[in-house]
C-alpha cells in the first residue's frame, strides 16, 4: 500500500511539474509576481543563501512559511509541494491554489549580530490560465469580415489581434480595435489573422485566413461592366488575355466599390461621347448634300458649254431607175416614137446615227438610169 501512495505522489508531482511555470525576482522590493493556478511559480529571493546568517520568511505579516540558519532549512510548512535552493536563493512552490495569493515578507539577517538586516515584501497573485481559445469569423457580401474572439477560463484575459505578426491598425478596421473581442475588417485586408487571449500567467492565440476577397473590374462578354469585390472562387470572372497578348478590359484594385452597371465603358466618359453618333450623322449628311451640289453645277455649266448639234443628218438612197421601150403590140404598127415606160422604185430615207464629229465630206449615192432599147 505504502508502495502504491509513493508511486501515486511521484506521478502526482511529475504531472505538476509540466504545468504552467512562471518565475518571479523578489529580490527587489514590492515586486509583484503571478502564478497559474495548479501550476508552478519560481521565486528568487536572494542571491546565495550560503551568505546569510539566517532568515524567514511569513505570509501575510504573521504566518511563518519558511525558516533559514547557517545554511539548514528550519521550517518549511509547505516542503510537501515546495523546494529551496540555497545556491541562487530560489522558492519553488507548485500545486498553487486560490489560497496561495497574498503578500510575503523577507527578513534577512546577515551576521550574527543582528545589525546587518534587510526587509522585503512580494505580492503573489494566483491567475487561472487561459485552457482554450475560441475564433469566429464571417464574410460579408462585399468583402468585409466579422470576426469574435472568445475565451474558455483564464483570470483576466486580454485581447489582442495582429494580422501577418503586425497589431491591427485602424485604418485596416470598419470597427473596433486591436485589443476588442469583436472586429470587422476592411475589404482590402488579407492575410493570416491571429487573436492572442492572454493574461499574467498564459497565452493561446488562434489564426485564420481572411475572407481574401478581390476587386474586380471589367466588362464581361454580354457587356454588362462590373466593379465589385468578389470572394476567391469568382477571381475567373472576368476574361482572360487574348490570345494575342492583349489584356483584356480587367483591373484589380483595392479601392472599394460596389457598382454594378450595365455599360461599354469603364469609367464616365466626357458629356461629349453621347452625342457623337447624332454629331457624324449631321456631318455625313451635310457631306452627302456637298457632294450632290458640285455635282448638279458641273453638270449645269458642262451643258451651257456645249456647242449645238448639227440638224440630224439623212443619208437619201436613190431607187434604180428604169426606163423600158414598150415593144408593139401584136397587130398595131409601132408608133414612132416609142412610148417609153418608166418603173419607179421607193426613195427611203434612213436617219443616220447622231456623230459628234463633223463628216470630211458629202456622201451621195446615185441611181444607175439605164435605157432600154
Amino acid at each position: 500500500m505504502d508502495a502504491v501512495f509513493g508511486l501515486l505522489l511521484l506521478l502526482l508531482l511529475h504531472g505538476t511539474s509540466h504545468g504552467v511555470e512562471t518565475f518571479c525576482d523578489g529580490r527587489q522590493n514590492g515586486a509583484k509576481c503571478y502564478g497559474a493556478l495548479g501550476g508552478t511559480v519560481v521565486l528568487r529571493l536572494m542571491d546565495d543563501a550560503s551568505k546569510i546568517f539566517r532568515s524567514q520568511w511569513l505570509f501575510n505579516t504573521t504566518t511563518t512559511i519558511f525558516r533559514w540558519r547557517d545554511n539548514t532549512i528550519v521550517t518549511n510548512e509547505i516542503k510537501n509541494r515546495s523546494s529551496f535552493s540555497p545556491s541562487n536563493g530560489t522558492f519553488r512552490i507548485n500545486d498553487l491554489s486560490r489560497n496561495d495569493g497574498g503578500e510575503y515578507t523577507l527578513d534577512v539577517y546577515k551576521d550574527k549580530s543582528g545589525t546587518n538586516r534587510e526587509k522585503r515584501t512580494l505580492q503573489l497573485t494566483i491567475q487561472a490560465p487561459v485552457s482554450s481559445v475560441l475564433l469566429v469569423s464571417e464574410c460579408l457580401s462585399q468583402g468585409e469580415m466579422k470576426a469574435s474572439c472568445s475565451s474558455e477560463g483564464g483570470d483576466g484575459p486580454q485581447y489582442r489581434w495582429t494580422l501577418g505578426g503586425r497589431p491591427l491598425t485602424q485604418t485596416q478596421l470598419l470597427s473596433g480595435n486591436s485589443e476588442s473581442q469583436n472586429i470587422t475588417l476592411k475589404q482590402d485586408v488579407s492575410g493570416e489573422l491571429v487573436c492572442s487571449v492572454r493574461n499574467d500567467v498564459s497565452v493561446v492565440r488562434k489564426e485564420k485566413q481572411t475572407c481574401g476577397f478581390t476587386f474586380l473590374q471589367c466588362t464581361l462578354p454580354n457587356g454588362t461592366y462590373i466593379s465589385q469585390w468578389f470572394p476567391p472562387t469568382n477571381e475567373t470572372l472576368c476574361p482572360p488575355p487574348t490570345p494575342e497578348g492583349k489584356e483584356p478590359d480587367t483591373t484589380v484594385s483595392n479601392k472599394p466599390s460596389i457598382n454594378i452597371t450595365s455599360s461599354n465603358h469603364t469609367k464616365e466618359d466626357p458629356w461629349y461621347i453621347k452625342y457623337l453618333p447624332i454629331i457624324a450623322g449631321v456631318l455625313s449628311a451635310l457631306l452627302i448634300l456637298l457632294a450632290v451640289g458640285v455635282a448638279v453645277v458641273y453638270a449645269q455649266k458642262k451643258k451651257q458649254n456645249k456647242p449645238k448639234e448639227e440638224d440630224d443628218e439623212q443619208d437619201l438612197t436613190y431607187a434604180d431607175v428604169r426606163i423600158v421601150q414598150r415593144q408593139a403590140r401584136e397587130g398595131k404598127p409601132m408608133q414612132q416614137r416609142a412610148e417609153m415606160e418608166v418603173e419607179y422604185g421607193q426613195v427611203k430615207f434612213s436617219e443616220r446615227p447622231r456623230q459628234t464629229v463633223e463628216p470630211s465630206r458629202d456622201d451621195c449615192v446615185y441611181a444607175k438610169v439605164r435605157k432600154g432599147r
